[in-house]
């Protein structure tokens, strides 16, 4: 490989989570309504083999060659009903690394002429729709917790290939979850994470 190939590949290159197993997008889908700004939710239909009954944006796995924007409009279509063109897509929020090795990426839009209570659900994928007002969200956030992420290294990692005594300390992690009360449905996890860090941005507008 010459320096050429390699200038023409970074020249090409989208940077991305190296190795990642899976990129998935979500919408956080923005509301008018007589009130103000809407953030509307999904609950996860309980059939789902994983986070059954849980509250989320909607959104899913990336395909190959999708963007995010792109597979966060075809999920919501998919799961909501919410067409396309339906959706002003203003740009894309800060992703999150995930400890499967796995990236999501939030986008931000507002939705057109929608009525929350007139959505044609998948109800393989979703049971219920709900909104939360913006400004409740800005008087209220949520509560902090965090818990260790502890290395656990199997007695077979070659310490003296890498020439590492067998009681090195491995550093240890930690993660956020952020918990909001007082709503018809528990928000929490990395749906309250997204959440979070949009209110937080809203804030500094």
């Amino acid at each position: 490989m010459d320096l050429r190939a390699i200038e023409q590949y970074y020249r090409r290159h989208t940077p991305t989570l190296q190795d990642a197993r899976a990129e998935y997008a979500v919408l956080i889908p923005l509301l008018q309504m007589k009130d103000g700004l809407h953030l509307l939710y999904e609950v996860r239909a309980s059939s789902l083999q994983h986070h059954r009954s849980e509250v989320c944006f909607p959104g899913g796995r990336m395909e190959q060659g999708e963007s995010p924007t792109a597979c966060a409009l075809r999920e919501t279509w998919e799961e909501l009903g919410i067409a396309p063109q339906q959706i002003q897509v203003f740009g894309e929020a800060d992703f999150l690394y995930l400890r499967t090795e796995e990236l999501m990426r939030p986008v931000v839009g507002l939705l057109r002429d929608v009525d929350p209570e007139a959505l044609i659900l998948n109800p393989q994928e979703v049971s219920v729709v709900f909104t939360v007002p913006v400004s409740w969200l800005c008087q209220n956030p949520p509560q902090l917790y965090r818990y260790p992420l502890k290395p656990e290294v199997s007695a077979d990692f070659p310490y003296d290939a890498v020439q590492t005594p067998a009681d090195y300390t491995w550093t240890p992690g930690s993660m956020e979850v952020p918990v909001y009360r007082g709503l018809s449905f528990p928000l929490w996890g990395l749906t309250a994470r997204i959440t979070n860090q949009f209110i937080n941005s809203f804030h500094h507008l």
